[in-house]
């Protein structure tokens, strides 16, 4: 296995490693306050909905020019990572909140016990079912282009889907056994290292898409991803001195 692969491996599991635990804080929240028969509900619509995205996605990315895909895809990865770089070095300096999943599990819980009920305990609650589907699908969507594109652009869809299966069975079998939100997943730091991840693959299979090479080829993502950090770095330290932006 070479080192693009396991650069591959590793850069779709942790970011499919945050989006699990995302939905599985929602999806807790909603069947430990209405119910699990709706919530199961709601988690198996997604699930087929999933599917049908990827039966739809696989073939039309298949059909694309392997440069355009790397052009198009690259782009994309460096405005998500960029995105995500940002609010982890904000948090990183203090500027804006930690995410907290105790606090988003107890909130979920709250707006949760609040709804109305079904009348009937034999009927499918609406809200339990809606948040558990719209949650579930919008992560797993996440899910679902990351190991596409990361798999296609590398040419190994087989070993980005193994690592994104991967992913969602630690964090599924986590949330089993402590049957609560995972406060003690890393999570802040899990998107520091996505983020920085998403930003040099990006960098690299954008550039690679204009035609231009790189000196070494993929050996060249070893000096992007330290070059990566250090810029992220850079902006943590320049932005600790700034005021906060939320109380």
């Amino acid at each position: 296995m070479s080192g693009a692969d396991l650069g591959l491996i590793g850069a779709v599991f942790l970011a499919c490693v945050v989006e699990a635990v995302e939905a599985a804080t929602i999806v807790l929240a909603m069947g430990m306050t209405r119910g699990w028969r709706s919530t199961f509900a709601g988690l198996a619509a997604a699930l087929v909905a999933l599917a049908l995205a990827v039966a739809l996605l696989g073939p039309a990315l298949d059909a694309v020019p392997l440069d355009t895909l790397r052009l198009i895809v690259g782009t994309l990865l460096l405005i998500f990572g960029l995105q995500w770089l940002r609010k982890a070095a904000l948090r990183e300096a203090g500027l804006i909140p930690l995410h907290d999943e105790e606090e988003e599990f107890a909130r979920e819980r709250a707006a949760a016990a609040e709804a109305d009920t079904p009348q009937s305990s034999a009927a499918i609650d609406p809200y339990a079912f809606t948040v558990t589907f719209k949650s579930s699908f919008l992560e797993g969507l996440e899910v679902v282009f990351i190991a596409l594109t990361f798999g296609s652009n590398a040419g190994s869809v087989p070993l980005a889907s193994a690592a994104a299966t991967a992913a969602v069975i630690v964090v599924v079998g986590a949330a089993v056994v402590t049957r609560g939100p995972l406060s003690r997943v890393p999570e802040n730091h899990l998107k520091f290292a996505v983020g920085v991840l998403l930003v040099s693959f990006g960098l690299f299979w954008g550039i690679e898409g204009t035609g231009a090479t790189w000196p070494g080829g993929e050996l060249s993502l070893l000096a992007l991803l330290p070059l990566v950090v250090a810029s992220a770095w850079l902006l943590v330290t320049v932005s600790r001195g700034a005021e906060p932006s939320v109380p």
